[in-house]
C-alpha cells in the first residue's frame, strides 16, 4: 500500500509498504480520508528526527523510518474481536496520543504529559498519510452526520487550540488577543469567539491575516503597520486585554503579549518556540501576570471537541487553504508550508 514515510530531514518518500496483516482484539483497521500536515511534521522534515525516535520507542517500540500523519479522519474497515464502540463503515476521528497509563502523570489524569508519550504518525507503527492504518479502538471516535471528513481531520488541531483558550480562562465578555493566525491561532480565535469573547488577532503575514479576516470572529491587526498594544489599550479603556493566547512561537509576539495584557491577566503559551525567548520576569511580578504553557490537549477531550464543532457549527474547515494528493506531499505540502512566502496556512493530504 502507499504511505508517506519519514526517513530523515528533507527525506520523506511516498513508497509502498506492507499492508497490516493482523488486527489485535482491541484494535481497528482504518482507511484514512484526510490528514493534516502539522507544525510538528514540518519541524521533523526541516531538522529531524526530533520527536520521531531513531531507536525503539519505550512504549510502542517504533523507530524511523516512520509513516507520517497524526491529524486524520478515517473510515473503519475492520474491528478486533473485543471492539464494540465502533463498527465497519463508520467515519471516525483519531486521537493520536498514546500514554503508558501507569506513570505519575497518567495516574493523575495528565496522560498528555506521560513520561513515555507516543503519537500515531510520529512514534507508532502507523500513521494517517497512508492507505491503511491500525490504531487502538480507544483512540477513535465516531463522527456525527453533521461533520464531514475534512472537519473530522481538524478535530486534533482544534483540540490544541481549545486547550490553549481554556487554559487562559477565557469567559464570555472577556477581551482576548490571539498572536499568530496560523492554523492553531485561527482555530483559537474561532473557539474564543464562540465562547462570547471579544477577539483581536495579531498577524503580519498577509495570507494568514486575510484568512483570519474571513473567519469574521474579530479585528485583525498587522503589527508591522499598527501599534498593537496601543490599539488594544484604546479598545479597553487603557487597561489591556484580559487574556492572550500566544500561538506564533515568536519572541516579538510574546513581548507584545506581555505589554498588551492587563494587570492580573493571563498569557497562555500555545505556539511552540523553537529557540529561547527573553522576557523580563519583573513584569510578571509587578503586574501579577500569569504566564503558563500548554502541551497538546487533554486526552479525554475528543467527544467534547467533536460536539463543539457539530453543535456550535464552528467553521473549522475554513482554516484549510490547500488539499493535495499524497504524491504531491513534499512539493505542494512541506516545501510550500516552509516557504518564507507563507502562501498556504493549512494543507490536508488525501492518502487514498
Amino acid at each position: 500500500m502507499r504511505a508517506a514515510v519519514f526517513h530523515a530531514a528533507h527525506d520523506i518518500r511516498i513508497e509502498n509498504v506492507d499492508e497490516p496483516t493482523e488486527i489485535g482484539p482491541g484494535d481497528v483497521l482504518l482507511r484514512p480520508f484526510w490528514c493534516g500536515i502539522c507544525g510538528t511534521d514540518l519541524h521533523e522534515y526541516a531538522a529531524g528526527p526530533i520527536v520521531i525516535p531513531t531507536q525503539a520507542h519505550p512504549l510502542t517500540h517504533a523507530a524511523a523510518p516512520q509513516i507520517l500523519g497524526h491529524e486524520f479522519s478515517a473510515e473503519v474497515i475492520e474491528v478486533g474481536s473485543g471492539v464494540s464502540t465502533v463498527a465497519p463503515g463508520q467515519r471516525v476521528s483519531v486521537m493520536p496520543i498514546l500514554a503508558c497509563g501507569v506513570c505519575y502523570y497518567c495516574q493523575r489524569g495528565l496522560g498528555h504529559l506521560c513520561v513515555d508519550m507516543a503519537c500515531v504518525g510520529l512514534s507508532f507503527a502507523w500513521g494517517g498519510i497512508a492507505e491503511l492504518a491500525v490504531v487502538p479502538a480507544t483512540h477513535v471516535f465516531a463522527l456525527p452526520d453533521e461533520l464531514d471528513e475534512v472537519q473530522g481531520a481538524l478535530v486534533e488541531p482544534t483540540a490544541v487550540a481549545a486547550y490553549g483558550v481554556d487554559s487562559a480562562g477565557v469567559r464570555p465578555g472577556d477581551t482576548v488577543l490571539i498572536t499568530g493566525a496560523g492554523p492553531i491561532g485561527a482555530l483559537a480565535a474561532v473557539y474564543a469567539g464562540s465562547l462570547g469573547a471579544r477577539v483581536f488577532i495579531s498577524e503580519v503575514n498577509p495570507v494568514r491575516a486575510a484568512l483570519a479576516r474571513s473567519l469574521d470572529v474579530g479585528e485583525v491587526l498587522d503589527p508591522s503597520s499598527v501599534d498593537v498594544v496601543e490599539v488594544l489599550r484604546d479598545a479597553t479603556g487603557g487597561i489591556g486585554v484580559d487574556q492572550v493566547v500566544e500561538c506564533s512561537g515568536n519572541e516579538r509576539a510574546l513581548q507584545t503579549a506581555l505589554d498588551a495584557v492587563r494587570s492580573s491577566g493571563r498569557i497562555t503559551q500555545t505556539g511552540l518556540h523553537t529557540r529561547p525567548a527573553t522576557i523580563d520576569p519583573m513584569i510578571l511580578a509587578q503586574r501579577e501576570i500569569t504566564y503558563n504553557g500548554t502541551w497538546c490537549y487533554r486526552l479525554t477531550d475528543w467527544p467534547r471537541i467533536i460536539g463543539l464543532i457539530a453543535d456550535r457549527g464552528l467553521p473549522v474547515e475554513k482554516v484549510v487553504t490547500g488539499r493535495i494528493d499524497a504524491v504531491d506531499l513534499v512539493q505542494k505540502g512541506f516545501d510550500v508550508l516552509l516557504s518564507p512566502k507563507g502562501e498556504q496556512v493549512k494543507v490536508l493530504v488525501n492518502a487514498r
